[in-house]
């Protein structure tokens, strides 16, 4: 099955995809909500609720409140090598929040802080059920379905200090889509990552070549802490990102970012110009600071 997150009006509702048809999970109002229940593959097979057309609709990132957003920074050996690092022998992990999550069409807002604006086209892991200290040869029970992410990052932000997380954060910055597939519809090792800025190709590669498959990182992460039904996991990253090229190339206002994976979709992001904030103004009163 594919299962979305569709956006109603002022609501949400999760959805079923049937070809070019989304059919809603009446009573879900997000994939979440859904893959909270036991038996959410019956519910989701058996909806029957109204009906539209795909393109008529618009999307929500496909899981809005996961309770982790667990990420994977050094995950494929030609990323690693254009960055100029050794080859890790465990996972390389940070972590975002909810706010950083976006619709899979949604721009995305240059950073005015930041030129230095960049591309990650990742395979995500959704988790279907509580996983705690399972192991590899049990992880992909745990593992409701996979989506497609794109972890647009701040790169000067992100290598101000040797923890990456300022620089991964941003709200609004990571887009998540357009469906989750469910394991008996992908399988991770026959896909490839696609990423093109503007058309141009710049990423592309085999999600076989994984150093840490979804199975293992889903062991390993339980080991840490309980995985919970809705969170996901970013994988990481193939070579192709802009800080690696020689010379470097950086996501501009008017540029368009599609991350597809074969199996899954496209993730189709227009970069605009950041929205100007109103000046703070002083509070009435207020001693003059020194």
């Amino acid at each position: 099955m594919k299962l979305a997150t569709l956006r109603t009006g002022a609501t949400t509702t999760a959805a079923r995809l049937d070809g070019e048809v989304y059919t809603e999970i009446e009573g879900f109002p997000d994939l979440g909500s859904l893959l909270g229940q036991e038996n959410w593959q019956q519910l989701a097979a058996g909806a029957a609720g109204p009906k539209h057309q795909a393109g008529t609709v618009a999307l929500a990132t496909v899981v809005p409140a996961p309770s982790k957003v667990l990420c994977v920074g050094l995950n494929y050996k030609s990323h690693i090598q254009e960055m100029g690092r050794d080859l890790p022998t465990h996972p390389t992990m940070f972590a975002k929040f909810a706010d950083t999550l976006t619709g899979p069409n949604d721009a995305v807002e240059a950073v005015a802080e930041d030129p230095e604006l960049d591309w990650e086209g990742e395979l995500v892991v959704v988790i279907g059920k509580t996983a705690y200290k399972v192991s590899e040869e049990q992880a992909g029970d745990y593992i409701a379905g996979y989506s497609v992410a794109n972890d647009i990052s701040m790169r000067g932000w992100q290598f101000r200090t040797k923890e990456w997380l300022q620089g991964k954060i941003w709200a609004a910055s990571t887009p998540v889509g357009p469906v989750m597939v469910t394991p008996d519809e992908f399988d991770p090792a026959a896909a490839t990552l696609r990423t093109t800025v503007n058309g141009e190709v710049m990423q592309e590669h085999s999600v076989g070549d994984l150093l840490f498959t979804p199975t293992h990182l889903v062991s390993y992460l339980s080991t840490i802490l309980p995985l919970r039904p809705g969170d996901i996991i970013l994988t990481g990253t193939p070579g192709g990102v802009g800080r690696a090229r020689n010379p470097q190339v950086y996501l501009q206002a008017g540029d368009v970012v599609e991350v597809t994976i074969d199996g899954i979709g496209t993730l189709n992001t227009p970069i605009v110009e950041p929205v100007k904030q109103p000046a703070r103004q002083p509070v009435a009163g207020a001693a003059r600071q020194l």
